[in-house]
């Protein structure tokens, strides 16, 4: 455990302007956000601000119709706010490691749980995956980002990057995976045997197939729960 007196602890903790930008890294699970305007950020990860800042919690109809009826479908994960105003906000999300990625003119979709918040300019939408089983209902969904902008995404742990490509197959669990590229749109496979209804199988029930050309897939070292909570609904 380390021990500090009061001034050099105040000193090594004391927040740090590294005049990145709209978004820079406090700490590996910290986010600063440089606001002057209005950005959106995952509901419930704000722990702290400065300035003249209002949130607004996305509301319901926004975006359309369409929106809303999937955010109906996916429930709490999808949940955005909007932080406006000039100041800074202090995001983070259950001690998950945070990346900074920048969209240029392109497209990524992030699992509904890993999208931590992302510039007000970038066009936005949520997905829901193809042949999506009931027993996934509320799991499967995940935001897709297309534009030019900042995302910050989390991660349990530090985040691997799988490529796929001609005859570059990947299979992942959906527990585990964080965000893929937006050329890509997986399916969903199903391994379900005797063994695996009685807890006896020797792998996953549910696999993301990713298959195309020159297209990536992110994955964490864990598994997130939410989607097996989801499977239980």
């Amino acid at each position: 455990m380390s021990r500090y007196s009061l001034e050099e602890f105040v000193q090594k903790t004391s927040q740090k302007d590294q005049q990145q930008g709209l978004f820079e890294l406090e700490s590996s699970a910290m986010l600063e956000v440089n606001l002057r305007g209005q950005v959106w950020t995952k509901t419930g990860s704000m722990v702290a601000y400065q300035g003249g800042i209002t949130f607004q919690r996305e509301g319901m109809m926004e975006g359309g119709v369409g929106k809303a009826f999937k955010r109906a479908l996916t429930g709490e994960g999808a949940a955005l706010t909007k932080a406006q105003g000039i100041g800074r906000v202090y995001l983070a999300d259950a001690h998950k490691k945070i990346s900074i990625l920048r969209l240029e003119n392109q497209s990524l979709f992030v699992n509904g749980n890993d999208l931590l918040a992302f510039e007000d300019g970038l066009q936005w939408d949520i997905k829901m995956m193809r042949r999506m089983s009931s027993m996934m209902a509320g799991g499967l969904f995940n935001v897709k980002l297309e534009g030019t902008g900042l995302v910050a995404i989390t991660s349990h742990g530090d985040p691997l990057t799988l490529r796929v490509g001609h005859n570059r197959t990947v299979v992942t669990d959906p527990n585990a995976t964080v965000a893929w590229s937006g050329n890509l749109e997986p399916e969903l496979k199903t391994d379900i045997t005797v063994g695996t209804l009685f807890g006896r199988g020797g792998g996953e029930a549910f696999q993301l197939k990713f298959e195309g050309e020159d297209g990536f897939v992110v994955v964490q070292p864990y598994e997130e729960l939410a989607l097996q909570q989801g499977a239980g609904r």
